[in-house]
């Protein structure tokens, strides 16, 4: 097996548990019955990013973006809906998810119907999916003032932090390796920000969490 087939196992295999943290919250969603500390927004706008992806990958021919995404996205959509069903503000729910669908239907339109060129077409899309990385990669670093306010790192997920680590510096060296800078370049702050949080977790250790694990 060469190098650009084990890095496409790592790619799957982190990028899939970085995914599946999230059926804890869904665990905790069916025992309490409830969304309460649970936020909604890194659902909807991961389900986005993944099938946005999945459109570069299908476009792209690559098969490691493909099962990643459509499987990421299956369980993105999975979470939204049970998060929708247990949340007390259906509309407002509804409203962002409506919102986000109608940004992902106008670039669908715009990249399917208004740019033929097939070259064109994946670098925008590229570039699109990229910027989209980016942001949702940056979103946590909002609760950054809240953490060293509170000296408490309880709202940051550690088994999440390590995942985005793994499968960040997986998608960068893949990336890399494909000479495709729209998978490598997006991927780097997903490296930096894992590694501000771990230094949070160094900083602001959560000992009731430790325990726990002990326990366990």
């Amino acid at each position: 097996m060469g190098p650009l087939q084990l890095l496409s196992c790592a790619c799957v295999a982190f990028t899939l548990g970085m995914f599946g943290t999230g059926l804890s919250d869904l665990q905790r969603m069916y025992t309490a019955r409830s969304v309460e500390n649970i936020q909604f927004l890194p659902f909807l706008t991961t389900d986005i990013n993944n099938l946005s992806w999945l459109s570069y990958g299908f476009l792209k021919g690559d098969w490691t973006l493909i099962i990643v995404n459509a499987i990421g996205a299956t369980l993105q959509t999975l979470y939204v809906l049970v998060y929708f069903y247990f949340s007390p503000e259906k509309r407002s729910v509804l409203l962002k998810t409506l919102a986000l669908l109608a940004v992902l239907l106008l670039g669908y339109c715009y990249f399917n119907m208004l740019v033929q060129d097939v070259t064109l077409r994946l670098a925008r899309l590229g570039l699109f999916c990229s910027l989209f990385t980016i942001s949702m990669y940056l979103s946590p670093l909002a609760d950054l003032a809240k953490i060293v306010k509170t000296q408490s790192t309880q709202c940051l997920s550690f088994p999440l932090t390590v995942t985005t680590f793994l499968a960040s510096a997986s998608w960068t060296l893949y990336g890399l390796l494909l000479q495709d800078l729209y998978i490598a370049v997006p991927n780097v702050p997903g490296i930096a920000t894992s590694m501000v949080r771990f230094w949070l977790f160094w900083r602001f250790p959560d000992h009731d969490r430790a325990y726990k694990l002990l326990q366990a």
